[in-house]
């Protein structure tokens, strides 16, 4: 027996989704629930996020571009596919202009120069965040976003 019936799988498409952009940051963010937040990313070359531990595991695909873990010394380019596990502590740091979907478990925590927390990302700090930058721009705050 087949089985034909259950949840109703989630969806949303890319274009319903408004791209926001603040400095050299763009940012869509695609779904956010208690454990996992997907967002999209175009990052301008010589950005660099604070060094961050992720409290859960990290997927990410790189669609265009080049950046990478200024710990690590390794180049992730487009069409690369990464998983960071749980616990990894690195610097994000973009070579080139770079367009990378990132699915998210948990949180990350963000430390300065001298180990000192100074934030804590979430997804539903990243949502009001991205619900924040519409509102500057003027952009109607999307519906499809999947909870």
């Amino acid at each position: 027996m087949t089985e034909t019936s259950g949840p109703l799988v989630g969806h949303v498409h890319s274009d319903d989704i408004p791209w926001v952009t603040i400095g050299p940051v763009g940012l869509q963010v695609l779904r956010v629930s208690p454990d996992t937040w997907v967002v999209r990313n175009r990052f301008e070359a010589g950005f660099q996020l604070p060094t961050h531990k992720h409290t859960g595991g990290v997927h990410a695909y790189t669609f265009s571009g080049r950046w990478r873990y200024k710990e690590y010394g390794i180049d992730y380019h487009a069409g690369t596919f990464i998983y960071e596990p749980p616990g990894s502590v690195h610097t994000l740091t973009i070579e080139e202009d770079s367009d990378i979907l990132f699915i998210l478990e948990g949180a990350f925590i963000e430390y300065d120069a001298d180990g000192d927390i100074t934030g804590v990302t979430d997804g539903e700090s990243t949502l009001n965040a991205y619900y924040a930058m519409c509102d500057d721009a003027g952009i109607a705050r999307p519906q499809g976003i999947l909870q």
